[in-house]
């Protein structure tokens, strides 16, 4: 499969959910913005993965993350849902527009809704739903050190110096 094909509409995803789900697969997802794709989302977005057989990913659209993230994304859309669906990990990426992913997380109606460890169970978007439909949902442990800002904020120091 190419990559680009794993970028899917949410018409096209509840396709593929019926298939997985026919051939038993456990169904694990993440969301997040994803702007420049570095050691710490890989090793996340792996953890994550091997926590159960298919990944779905919600990618915050440019206008999504530029809501939360002022000044931002520093890639388009395009851009990044290609990358991370280059993943082997990752099987199928979805943007979503909305303020949360609870749209998403309603429709998919994953088996397992993770984040990293810096967020607490009950603040997790969708926590109770996936809970209520007899769901996990699971932090992993991020590396420490790597973040988008941070890496931003040591190219913008190197300009100055």
């Amino acid at each position: 499969m190419w990559s680009k094909d794993k970028i899917v509409s949410p018409a096209d995803l509840e396709l593929r959910l019926a298939q997985w789900r026919t051939e038993g697969k456990q169904v694990v997802f993440t969301n997040g913005c994803f702007d420049l794709l570095h050691l710490g989302h890989v090793d996340y977005l792996e953890k994550a993965r091997n926590l159960g057989d298919v990944m779905v990913l919600g990618l915050n659209t440019d206008a999504s993350v530029s809501r939360l993230k002022p000044g931002r994304p520093l890639q388009d859309e395009v851009s990044r849902a290609r990358i991370l669906a280059s993943l082997l990990f990752v099987d199928a990426v979805v943007l979503f527009d909305e303020p949360t992913p609870l749209e998403l997380i309603t429709l998919v109606k994953p088996d397992i809704l993770v984040k990293g460890d810096d967020y607490a169970v009950s603040g997790i978007v969708g926590h109770e739903l996936v809970l209520a439909n007899g769901g996990q949902v699971l932090t992993v442990p991020l590396v420490q050190g790597y973040s988008t800002t941070r890496i931003v904020e040591r190219i913008r120091a190197q300009l100055h110096s």
